[in-house]
């Protein structure tokens, strides 16, 4: 028998074999949300690294610690906003804390305004607003501005003169970012193929990211929320803003 085979032990065949799995589950696991999948990796690596550490495997224990200098960097760009905000949280008072939850009731009273009186005149409109993924990465073109989040803007944003009123609005971090931003369009074939462009680029964004989308339908004046690649019309002003206060209230406040 060759050296080689007679060097070759069990656990060998275990590192081998670990080393193939965790690829594997890796793999997997980056299907889901980015965020929480990179925190569960992280700690599961660090738990093998210790362990191959104590048990001898040495060529899962030093691709254990090849990765971790790679993880770390994806960490702080992964996280980058949240340790932003983390850091800026610091330093706020607790009667700010009172003024926020104000501000984000302000802002989707401004949103619900601003699509109802939309919806009323048959204006299109389309209005991104990220959440814990970040959604610059999807946008093309746009004009990047920094504005409160008010219906006046927004309905002048939209008004069918505006030479930005085709594209979508994006909100980041509570406040008006871009506008005349175009999204990737929805691929998916079970889509209707009564709806528009910005139904279907609504529809394209929130297949890739956990976004909210709201749109307006310039055929029909119908306002929708667009969540998760589904399509949820909304009667009225009331059914909006309800919509608006269990999806992106909770992350304005904690933001």
């Amino acid at each position: 028998m060759p050296d080689s085979l007679q060097l070759f032990g069990w656990r060998d065949l275990v590192d081998i074999t670990l080393v193939t799995f965790i690829i594997y589950r890796v793999i997997l696991l980056l299907k889901g949300k980015v965020a929480a999948r990179l925190l569960l990796i992280l700690a599961i690596l660090g738990t093998l690294y210790f362990l191959t550490s104590l048990v001898g495997l040495d060529t899962l224990h030093w691709i254990l610690r090849s990765l971790f200098g790679s993880f770390i960097i994806i960490l702080v760009i992964v996280f980058q906003h949240d340790l932003r905000r983390a850091l800026v949280s610091l330093g706020r008072s607790g009667k700010e804390g009172d003024y926020e939850v104000e501000e984000a009731s302000e802002a989707i009273d401004g949103l619900t305004t601003a699509l109802a009186d939309l919806s009323a005149r048959r204006h299109g409109a389309l209005i991104v607003i990220e959440r814990e993924m970040g959604v610059s990465a999807h946008l093309q073109t746009g004009t990047e501005i920094d504005a409160k989040i008010t219906s006046e803007i927004l309905t002048s944003i939209f008004l069918p003169y505006s030479p930005i009123h085709d594209g979508a609005v994006v909100i980041q971090r509570g406040k008006l970012t871009k506008a005349g931003c175009f999204l990737p369009l929805s691929q998916n074939p079970a889509i209707s193929k009564s709806l528009g462009t910005r139904h279907r680029a609504a529809l394209g964004l929130t297949e890739v990211v956990d976004a909210v989308a709201l749109v307006v339908s310039e055929e029909t004046g119908q306002m929708s929320v667009v969540i998760g690649g589904k399509l949820m019309p909304m009667p009225d002003g009331g059914s909006l803003r309800k919509a608006l206060k269990r999806l992106i209230e909770p992350q304005w406040l904690s933001s």
